[in-house]
């Protein structure tokens, strides 16, 4: 029960069975006043500023402090922005300014709800940060008028939280992202504080619900904290959220479960919401920085209960309440547009006036338009903005990798397809000695697979980080420490999402994961992408570095895994973003694998996937020509082909590990049986070769592509993905008609390597047997020949089926010409 109390005064709300209701006075856990009465004027005044600011872009396009009543041409002529989570994050936001003043805080924001960006753009706007990278939006009457008109708007900013947005590193735009982005923001920054606002929407998703998680991976000696406030304003688009209905108990259980002191506040009147607010985020500021001082001072590294908040207020705060008989402030109608039809309806018009007028604009901005001093001196100044701070562009904090010269890890090669080695592991290596150099802003990233994927390497650089319980058997080969360096959780989303984190904050990573799997994350690379896109076209972000993904565990090399386990088609998703931030590398031997590794090390804006597997495989180039190769992108392997000086009959090409061996071996039986076939043999490295070069950076002329290819022959091209992804690559090539592709096709089972391959067509026999069938010299004279190889490829499945194991002449097959 609720004490009746003075309307400036908080109720403490510790009592389970207290209303769900974000209406009324403060309901909150601390109950202090922090704010004096005038401290309470000046932060309600910038509140309501923020409050108008929101308004103001989604409707307005002129009058832009109501300096003479509103006219139905002063409104935007399509209406675009959401406003049920604009006011509670501006709410946030203002109070977190307060505290950045008092304690010197370094902090940035993150808005879970992106779509509430006028709640985040406007105090940008009100700090002076948005001037001062956009001076044609400046401080005063024609600079906000530009400011409205060009929010939602053509040729304007988004309506989320765009790379656009000073102080953004995260859009908002497809929920799940944020919690997981604001812990990966302060790994390895121990002075930086991230506010997140969690969406109650957003809390729904599953990436948001394994990244409460994240709270274990923190070491509260050399990284910063995190402070997530879930907003429960109660409903999405047109549905109630589940957390905002259910009860205190229940809240403050899943809390507590999480790993949090969770601290609630909720209610919707101004003076106790506003002390209430104050006096929380005051306490949460004071016990983070409490559990930091512990740890620094003692070098002890424990698993602290980190603060969090619930706040409740409700959607569409200080709008109207009512309209055309329905409710709006507190519901799901007040989520995007609360009033629509404003040119054609005086009714609407006169409630958008009485609602921006209630702010009262003429006490917040001066007759120049611009805020009024006392409140301008309520933001932080400088690189204190939250809109202003370097983490928030990380690319002005990026300093380059210190990088051991890789051809130091490679592998001798005297001669190409004699020896086996794992390709991954000399990567691990060189990944442990980049670790080693690179102590404060470089980390590793896999969904509990590094070992797995054969990097473990990395492990005598640094362990993985666990600062949960331990267990005596963990000392034995656990690899777990409370410093540790390497990142894994069995969450590919809430890895991803740190990784992303730590990038946009200006350092550099590493990810793996299994093939089948990276789906999981596709979404959220789509995401990045986007950023990235965007970015490079905003000429003062500047560059991050690279997200570099290892794609390993590959289809070919999951026959005891199964069907569910095979699955190549991440790169069709690679292919559908932006050609300046997409690059696919497809290494097939340790070298090329190494060289590709530094040089995407060494990038900046892109998203590298590359793919490689991490079992045993043929070697075929040294050091230098590995290096050669990788520079190319593309090129013939003089060794494996027999057409020098003259056209070849065939043109053999290929892309991956496996479908590398398999071309080569294809490549040995047709020139054992036809010793005067002209075979050319070509490996891709680079994958977006195949494009024109004026549909991609690393594309190839048509010049260069027919010189290769040839004009009129055929070629079988080997891939280690699905085979149309290559035609579309290379649709409008000379020589696409005589272009014939095998690739994976959905055929998978528990099988041998071989008999996965032959099941999908990419094996030796195979690829031989559709030359004999491309070329119209052997047509006919080779109908023997292919018998023979026919009959070889049963015998092969066969041996599999009675044995369970490939034939010995197939796994220790070697080149020989």
């Amino acid at each position: 029960m609720l004490l009746n109390s003075p309307s400036h005064a908080v109720t403490t709300n510790q009592s389970t069975s207290q209303s769900i209701s974000a209406f009324g006075q403060a309901r909150a856990t601390v109950s202090d006043l922090p704010l004096s009465p005038e401290e309470l004027r000046k932060i309600d005044a910038f509140w309501r500023a923020c409050n108008y600011l929101a308004v103001g872009m989604i409707y307005l396009r002129d009058n832009p402090l109501l300096r003479e009543p509103l006219q139905p041409d002063h409104i935007k002529n399509r209406l675009l922005g959401h406003w049920g989570s604009s006011p509670g994050m501006a709410f946030i936001y203002v109070h977190i300014n307060r505290l950045i003043k008092k304690y010197d805080l370094n902090a940035i924001f993150l808005a879970g709800p992106g779509h509430g960006a006028p709640g985040i753009i406007g105090p940008v706007y009100l700090e002076g940060t948005y001037s001062e990278v956009y001076p044609d939006k400046s401080e005063d009457e024609s600079g906000l008028k530009k400011f409205f008109q060009k929010f939602s708007f053509p040729g304007g900013i988004g309506s989320h939280c765009t790379p656009e947005l000073p102080g953004s590193i995260h859009e908002g735009g497809e929920l799940g992202y944020s919690l997981s982005h604001a812990y990966g923001a302060v790994f390895d920054n121990p002075d930086l504080l991230a506010v997140v606002m969690v969406g109650d929407g957003e809390a729904e998703t599953g990436p948001l619900a394994t990244a409460w998680h994240s709270n274990k991976f923190i070491n509260p000696i050399r990284d910063g904290a995190v402070l997530p406030i879930l907003h429960l304003n109660g409903y999405k688009i047109d549905n109630p959220t589940i957390l905002s209905r259910v009860s205190h108990e229940e809240l403050e259980h899943l809390f507590l479960g999480y790993g949090y002191t969770p601290y609630f506040v909720e209610g919707d009147d101004h003076p106790s919401m506003h002390q209430a607010i104050a006096a929380t985020l005051e306490h949460c500021i004071e016990e983070i920085q409490s559990i930091q001082q512990e740890a620094r001072s003692t070098g002890v590294v424990e698993r602290p209960r980190w603060p969090m908040i619930v706040f409740r207020s409700p959607k569409g705060w200080t709008g109207p309440k009512e309209v055309d008989g329905h409710k709006i402030e507190g519901f799901w109608r007040s989520h995007q547009v609360p009033l629509t039809g404003i040119k054609d309806n005086p009714a609407h018009l006169r409630i958008l006036e009485a609602w921006m007028r209630s702010y009262r604009p003429e006490e917040l901005f001066d007759h120049q338009g611009k805020l009024t001093p006392e409140l301008k001196d309520l933001a932080p100044t400088g690189m204190r903005r939250m809109s202003a701070n370097p983490h928030a562009n990380g690319g002005v904090l990026r300093k380059m990798l210190n990088m051991p010269d890789f051809r130091q890890y490679g592998i001798e090669v005297d001669r190409p397809g004699q020896i086996e080695v794992g390709n991954t592991q000399p990567l691990g290596v060189f990944l442990r000695d980049i670790m080693l150099d690179n102590m404060d802003n470089f980390r590793v990233f896999s969904p509990d697979e590094n070992s797995s994927n054969k990097l473990s390497a990395i492990y005598t650089a640094s362990k993985k980080f666990w600062i949960a319980k331990f267990l005596p058997e963990d000392h034995d080969g656990g690899e777990l420490a409370t410093d540790g360096r390497v990142m894994e959780m069995l969450s590919e989303h809430t890895l991803e999402g740190w990784l992303e984190g730590y990038l946009l904050t200006g350092r550099h990573g590493f990810f793996s994961t299994y093939e089948a799997f990276v789906h999981v994350i596709d979404s959220m690379f789509n995401q990045h992408c986007k950023w990235l896109e965007t970015c490079n076209h905003i000429p003062w972000r500047s560059p991050i570095s690279s997200l570099n993904l290892l794609i390993t565990s590959t289809v070919w090399r999951q026959e005891h895994n199964g069907f569910t386990h095979q699955d190549p088609g991440f790169l069709d998703v690679v292919v559908n973003k932006g050609p300046k931030v997409t690059r696919i590398y497809l290494p097939p031997d340790v070298n090329t694998l190494l060289s590709v590794a530094d040089h995407c090390l060494r990038s900046s804006n892109y998203v590298n996937v590359i793919v490689c597997d991490k079992q045993l495989h043929l070697q075929y180039l040294d050091r230098e020509a590995a290096i050669a190769h990788c520079t190319k992108g593309l090129g013939i392997w003089t060794w494996a082909s027999n057409d020098q000086g003259e056209e070849p009959d065939l043109v053999m090409a290929c892309a991956g590990d496996v479908t590398t061996l398999e071309s080569l071996a294809a490549t040995s039986i047709l020139r054992e049986h036809f010793p005067y076939l002209k075979i050319r043999f070509i490996n891709v490295v680079d994958l977006f070769r195949l494009q024109p070069d004026t549909e991609h950076p690393h594309g190839l002329s048509d010049r260069d592509f027919d010189a290769l290819f040839t004009l009129d022959r055929p070629i079988i091209f080997n891939f280690h993905g699905y085979p149309l992804l290559i035609h579309r690559l290379a649709y409008r090539r000379t020589n696409h008609h005589n272009l014939h592709v095998r690739g994976y096709k959905e055929k998978g089972n528990i099988n041998t390597p071989l008999e996965l391959a032959i099941s999908n067509q990419i094996d030796r026999y195979s690829l031989a047997m559709d030359a004999i069938d491309r070329l119209p010299q052997l047509k006919v004279a080779g109908a023997h020949v292919r018998e023979l190889i026919k009959n070889m490829q049963l015998d092969c499945l066969k041996y599999a089926h009675e044995y369970g194991i490939d034939k010995p002449e197939i796994v220790n097959w070697k080149w020989s010409f």
